[in-house]
C-alpha cells in the first residue's frame, strides 16, 4: 500500500509508443541523462517487490543509448506532442500554488481559530479533523494514476488548517517563536539540499534510494509503535518523542526529510529529461509540499522539546 509520504508514493517516467507516460518505476536514483547505464524508469513498481533500477533503456539502440527525438513521428505518421511536456517552470508554478494555498489556510486558522482556554478544545478538534481528512486525500492521490489538481489543493488547504492551529498552540503554550524558527529551519534545509544536489555533492542512486526507503520505513514503524503505546498506555509511549530520545529522533526525522528532498529533485530532473506530461508537474508539487510539511513538523517538535518545560 502506498503511504501518504511522497517518498513512499514516488512514480517514474517512461515512454509508451514514443509518448511520454508517468507509469513506471520511481525516480529515486538512476543514471543521468545520456549515460551508458540502464534506464531506471522502465522497471516495475518497486513497491510490488521489483527493483526500480533493473530495467533497460527503452531509447537504447544497440550498444549506444540515445534518447528519442520528441519531434519524430510514430509508426502511424503521427508526431508526438511536444508542447505538453513538463518543464521546470511548470513545477515551480504548481509548487508555489500548492504551498501558497497551504500558507494562506494556515494563516487563516492561526487568526480565526482561537486557542484560549474556552476555545482550544474546539479549535484543536477542527485541526485534528482537517489533518485526518488531509491524510486521506493524500492517500487517495497516491493511489491515483493521474494527478488531480483539485485533490492536491484540497489536501494543501486542509493541511494548512492543521498546521496553523498546531503551530499556534506550540508557539503560545510551549515554545514562543517556535513556528517562525521551524519555518526558517525548513527553508534552510531546502536551500542546503538544493545547492548540494545541483553541485553534485548528493548522488541519488539505487543505494541512496534503498537506504532512504529502509530508514524511512523503520522510522515510521517506530513512531507508530510509540503512538500505540501512548494511546493505550498513557504518557508519551516509549519516549521516542520527548526528552533525549525525542531530540535524537527529531534530528533523524529532519535528516530523512532532507533525503526526501533529494529524491524529489531527482524526480523533477528526470521527469523533465524523459518528457513527462505537463500535468505531472502537479505530482512533483505534491511530493515537494508533503516533504516540506514533514521537515517543518520535525523542526517544530524539536524546538518544542528543546525549549519546552518537559
Amino acid at each position: 500500500m502506498r503511504s501518504s509520504n511522497p517518498v513512499f508514493s514516488r512514480r517514474g517516467f517512461s515512454r509508451d509508443n514514443g509518448h511520454a507516460q508517468f507509469n513506471a518505476a520511481p525516480q529515486a536514483g538512476g543514471p543521468a541523462v545520456g549515460t551508458q547505464q540502464g534506464n531506471p524508469y522502465a522497471g516495475g513498481n518497486p513497491y510490488a517487490g521489483q527493483d526500480p533500477y533493473a530495467g533497460q533503456n527503452p531509447y537504447a539502440q544497440g550498444d549506444q543509448q540515445t534518447y528519442a527525438n520528441p519531434y519524430a513521428q510514430d509508426q502511424y505518421g503521427v508526431q508526438a506532442p511536444t508542447t505538453d511536456r513538463m518543464t521546470m517552470d511548470d513545477v515551480v508554478m504548481r509548487t508555489a500554488t500548492t504551498l501558497g494555498t497551504l500558507i494562506v489556510t494556515a494563516a487563516l486558522a492561526w487568526w480565526f481559530l482561537p486557542i484560549d482556554d474556552a476555545n482550544i478544545g474546539t479549535s484543536y478538534g477542527i485541526a485534528i479533523g482537517a489533518g485526518l481528512v488531509a491524510m486521506v486525500l493524500a492517500l487517495v492521490q497516491s493511489f491515483k494514476r493521474k494527478a488531480s489538481p483539485a485533490l492536491i489543493l484540497a489536501y494543501a488547504a486542509l493541511e494548512g488548517v492543521f498546521l496553523g492551529v498546531v503551530s499556534n498552540v506550540v508557539d503560545n503554550y510551549i515554545a514562543n517563536g517556535a513556528a517562525m524558527q521551524a519555518v526558517i529551519g525548513t527553508m534552510a534545509v531546502f536551500t542546503a539540499v538544493l545547492v548540494a544536489y545541483k553541485a553534485g555533492w548528493i548522488r541519488v542512486n539505487r543505494r541512496f534510494y534503498g537506504f532512504v526507503m529502509a530508514a524511512a520505513m523503520g522510522f515510521v514503524l517506530l513512531m507508530a509503535v510509540n503512538l500505540l503505546f501512548a494511546v493505550f498506555g498513557g504518557g508519551d509511549g516509549l519516549g521516542f518523542r520527548s526528552g533525549g530520545l525525542g531530540i535524537i529522533f527529531g534530528i533523524i526525522g529532519v535528516l530523512l526529510g532532507a533525503c526526501f528532498l533529494a529524491l524529489d529533485f531527482k524526480q523533477v530532473e528526470d521527469g523533465i529529461a524523459y518528457g513527462a506530461p505537463r500535468e505531472e508537474s502537479w505530482l512533483a508539487a505534491f511530493g515537494l509540499t508533503m516533504t516540506l510539511v514533514w521537515i517543518y513538523l520535525e523542526f517544530l517538535r524539536l524546538i518544542a522539546i528543546l525549549q519546552g518545560d518537559d
